[in-house]
């Protein structure tokens, strides 16, 4: 294996070691939130037609899962190597900034695919939701983890402390998360929090995945990758650029 692919390798082999807490927990997790919230609304709220609400909840749960885990995993490795002091080894490696973005990026799709596929094969015991375009589905999880792993990036290099990391996942992730339709649809909203939603880049994220499952989404899902493909632009450069120029991890 040449530079990135070694580094790639060491990343994927970080969160797969310790796969009972970084895939297994976050499945257990979004089951529970199937079964609570599909028990209490199931048969009160209808969307998109005939489908179900427990249908509509399992691609939201799916792609909540895929970005929340895409960004913990480069964000926690960057800011753990930060503290413990083991970054400067590969500091003084020959590897480029590509080769660290692949790397941590690569991982972090890798680390939302594989927990985004756990949960979809678990749900699978509770309810079928089908799949009427799987290349949109493979799509849009794969290109909104990218970016979750480029802000992870971004967050893991500017973080110097744990508590800073903690609040920048919740105080800008989980809120923008949770804000994007995972459990309702934005035409239950009333207009201002609509159009608050459509300002929202994760709220393109998860309607593109869901349409990959019905055929039927919100907005139109060439718009949602319009979206996404511009969202991953822009952070993904700001993540080479930081890495570049050795933001916070060079003197």
């Amino acid at each position: 294996m040449n530079g990135w692919q070694t580094l790639l390798y060491k990343e994927t082999l970080r969160f797969w070691k310790v796969g009972f807490q970084t895939v297994a927990a976050p499945v257990l997790t979004a089951i529970l939130y199937l079964l609570i919230f599909g028990h209490v609304l199931e048969g009160r709220v209808k969307v998109f037609g005939s489908v179900g609400y427990t249908a509509f909840l399992v691609p939201g749960l799916v792609m909540m899962s895929v970005l929340q885990n895409s960004f913990a995993n480069s964000s926690s490795s960057l800011i753990q190597s930060k503290i413990m002091g083991n970054l400067v080894f590969l500091l003084l490696t020959p590897l480029s900034h590509w080769s660290w973005f692949v790397a941590y990026v690569g991982s972090s799709v890798l680390r939302g695919v594989a927990v985004g596929a756990g949960v979809l094969v678990a749900t699978w015991f509770f309810i079928h939701p089908g799949m009427v375009a799987p290349l949109w589905v493979l799509m849009f999880a794969v290109f909104g983890a990218a970016i979750l792993g480029s802000l992870g990036v971004i967050a893991g290099l500017w973080a110097e402390k744990f508590d800073q990391m903690a609040a920048f996942q919740n105080f800008i992730i989980v809120p923008m998360t949770f804000l994007s339709g995972v459990f309702y649809s934005i035409h239950s909203l009333p207009p201002f929090w609509r159009a608050v939603s459509r300002v929202n880049p994760f709220f393109y994220m998860i309607d593109g995945f869901r349409y990959g499952f019905f055929g039927a989404s919100d907005v139109s899902p060439w718009i949602s990758l319009g979206v996404v493909g511009a969202a991953l632009a822009l952070v993904g450069a700001m993540a080479v650029h930081l890495l570049r120029i050795g933001y916070k991890i060079r003197g």
